[in-house]
């Protein structure tokens, strides 16, 4: 997935309250009645392959999306090209609901890291939801010199320091580019052709750096094979609770996060959106998918409304599109 970068306004990660369920429990019955598309079976699409991110949050709240819906609820993967496939797939589908899109956020990423793509993104689409926020931490190889970020920034300005990274263009990269720039330093990026490999490198001293996934990365930190520096959210994770954001560790204004939205394609109908919308956040109020959620290191981002997902969305792509330019960030 690729991350968030925020500043404030809707850069907060929202959490949902007691009193927004109740309120929501009557208008969420209103809009329960009737089907889809005649009780066809609906299709989540994932972006990324089984076992992912991505594919956990969909297998999370399918079943409470189908007892929301009374009807059936199915995923489906479709991996490749950085989530384009999938979206593709979604873009081109009937716009009556039955077909929806569980992505990264690498969905808000991808208009400005590629040249061209099978779909315009703010147009071929109807965002319902952003489901949830998982934060990075920057780890080290334990017996890394730098005991602090400040530490790294001392190192990097006096010299050559590296960090790696499951690709070019990846959530990992632009995660270490906002570093950069918002530290005011030049890192060497090391990139690999996966996460798993990058982090085996990080662990073997080949590499000082990595800005890793909280939940891929919570074993090896509990084990000693890393050592963490910073939470890359605004507010300290549940996961790490004794481990300072990168904020309180030096860098101001640093906030990078994963995401998952939930999308339609564009154009259908108004009564149609607003049942899909209600049930996505009733899933959300399950404990269950909280409790899986946390269990990934991650928050709930409760959306008020279905306006309020696109908005988030379009902040974001606006955001990285700034980053991708002045860093000349590719893929290549």
């Amino acid at each position: 997935m690729s991350p968030i970068a925020t500043n404030g306004g809707l850069s907060r990660r929202h959490l949902i309250t007691a009193a927004g369920a109740v309120m929501a429990a009557p208008w969420i019955g209103a809009h329960a009645q009737g089907k889809i598309a005649s009780g066809k079976t609906i299709t989540i699409v994932v972006s990324y392959p089984p076992g992912g991110g991505a594919d956990v949050m969909a297998r999370t709240i399918a079943p409470r999306l189908e007892a929301a819906l009374g009807q059936s609820v199915i995923v489906e993967n479709r991996a490749g090209a950085s989530g384009q496939l999938a979206a593709g797939h979604v873009a081109r589908a009937a716009a009556d609901g039955t077909t929806l899109l569980l992505d990264a956020s690498s969905f808000a990423v991808n208009p400005s890291l590629f040249a061209k793509l099978p779909y315009n993104t703010a147009t071929a689409f109807t965002p319902l939801a952003v489901l949830a926020t998982f934060p990075n931490v920057l780890v080290c190889t334990p017996g890394f010199e730098a005991r602090n970020v400040k530490d790294v920034i001392r190192l990097a300005k006096a010299g050559s320091l590296s960090y790696a990274s499951s690709g070019n263009g990846s959530a990992q990269h632009l995660a270490g580019a906002l570093f950069e720039q918002r530290a005011g330093v030049e890192l060497t990026h090391v990139p690999y052709r996966g996460g798993a490999p990058a982090m085996n490198d990080v662990m073997g001293g080949q590499v000082p750096l990595f800005f890793a996934n909280v939940a891929s990365a919570l074993g090896h930190i509990k084990a000693g094979k890393l050592r963490p520096l910073a939470v890359t959210s605004s507010l300290r994770t549940r996961a790490l609770p004794e481990i300072p954001t990168m904020a309180e560790a030096g860098v101001p204004g640093y906030e990078v996060l994963e995401w998952n939205p939930v999308l339609a394609p564009a154009g259908i109908p108004a009564d149609v959106k607003a049942r899909l919308v209600a049930a996505v956040r009733k899933a959300l109020e399950d404990a269950e998918v909280l409790g899986r959620i946390r269990q990934l290191g991650g928050d709930v981002f409760a959306d008020a409304s279905q306006q309020s997902a696109g908005q988030f969305i379009a902040a974001q792509q606006a955001l990285w599109a700034k980053l991708i330019k002045d860093r000349h960030i590719t893929t290549g």
